[in-house]
């Protein structure tokens, strides 16, 4: 058996081994570490309320009333009002009856599916869902069928085979996918789910705040929100806080109170936190403008890099250059870093074997004369 020493040494040569770096400040699209300060292109902060006064603000006098911490679950002490007033926000946010909140995107993902489909069901995922939904799948103990990514007609053949020898069944995907920054064909899933009698879930984690009339994502952008019966996302992203929700049914929402461990036995988020996501609901709808720019400046960077040659996918505020080869990506982001660019590769197992690529993530504090230069400057490097 591979010992910890010789599974690090191979992560080296292949050019996976992950390290951590801690950095000493990051506010309004710059980071520091120590002396040295970067414009940040990998934070999921899109439209910059992470340091939004009203957010602050939210934080203090949520701190002023609860403290920092809830100190327990929310089925002991941990219930506070606060939580019901998110909940009923982010309720009518997404269009649904109720809605639950969970501590992070991962602990609702796994907590989800585990905790309403089990052994005789079916779940039939998009092969490039993030980790959080597969291990939900693994834990769940539900035969699941991984369909080629936004390949509909894969999982119609996969439907057509598999559907009928199970119970209850489930299409999921993500409405904007982190690592490719595209979208599904939704109405042809939801054509699906009706055609074989399943539910459908989504995560919008990359997608809430930035889509829509409204900003509530993808689903709502595309008229879906009845056909759709569980709408998963999180606040740590385009809403600049953090935590995670699922908008559903009031007996799915109280079933999951009831079942679902990862809610169950998890200290309740602090309140500042619950406070924020209060704000950055607001913010989202009081300022337009932020998602409005971001798309556009987004569009015009990709379409610039794609004149200039690179290998470029996504439609969203995410805007992936796939590099292919793990050392020339890694070489590819010092060289941007050193230019004061802070951009990360993204390597296997993350995305595919020989798909590796520098994703930038763009926000609202990137603007279009910064992203002509940072196009001119990729451009120049040579690996």
């Amino acid at each position: 058996m591979e010992t910890i020493k010789e599974f690090l040494e191979a992560r080296d040569r292949e050019g996976l081994l992950r390290k951590l770096k801690p950095a000493s400040s990051r506010k309004a699209g710059i980071i520091r570490f120590g002396a040295k300060e970067y414009i940040d292109l990998s934070s999921n902060d899109y439209l910059g309320l992470s340091g939004h006064p009203k957010s602050i603000k939210a934080a203090k006098e949520a701190a002023e009333i609860y403290g920092v911490g809830a100190s327990a679950s929310r089925l002991l002490s941990g219930d506070l009002e606060i939580y019901h007033r998110l909940e009923e926000k982010t309720a009518e946010f997404k269009g649904k009856e109720k809605a639950l909140i969970f501590n992070s995107g991962y602990q609702a993902n796994v907590g989800i599916l585990s905790a309403l489909y089990g052994e005789g069901d079916v779940i039939f995922s998009d092969k490039l869902n993030h980790a959080s939904i597969v291990d939900g799948l693994m834990l769940s103990g539900v035969k699941f069928f991984r369909f080629k990514h936004n390949d509909t007609e894969h999982l119609n053949s996969l439907l057509k085979k598999e559907r009928a020898k199970f119970k209850k069944a489930l299409i999921i995907t993500e409405t904007i996918f982190s690592m490719d920054g595209d979208r599904p064909d939704l109405k042809e899933l939801v054509a699906l789910k009706e055609k074989f009698d399943c539910a459908i879930m989504v995560d919008e984690a990359h997608a809430t705040g930035i889509f829509g009339k409204n900003g509530s994502g993808v689903v709502e952008e595309e008229g879906l929100t009845d056909k759709i019966d569980f709408i998963m996302g999180t606040f740590g992203k385009a809403l600049g806080s953090f935590g995670a929700y699922l908008a559903a049914s009031s007996d799915v929402i109280d079933y999951m109170v009831n079942k679902c461990r990862s809610f169950i036995y998890s200290t309740a988020l602090p309140p500042v936190t619950i406070a924020c996501n209060l704000a950055a609901i607001d913010l989202i709808k009081e300022e337009p403008y932020r998602r409005r720019e971001l798309l556009e400046a987004s569009d015009h960077f990709r379409n610039a890099l794609k004149e200039k040659g690179f290998d470029v996918k996504g439609s969203s505020q995410i805007v992936p250059v796939i590099v292919g080869d793990n050392h020339a990506a890694l070489k590819m982001a010092e060289a941007l870093q050193a230019r004061g660019y802070w951009v990360l590769p993204i390597r296997p197992p993350t995305v595919p074997k020989g798909e590796a690529r520098l994703r930038f993530s763009l926000s609202f504090d990137h603007k279009a004369h910064f992203l002509e230069r940072l196009v001119d400057d990729i451009s120049k490097i040579k690996i």
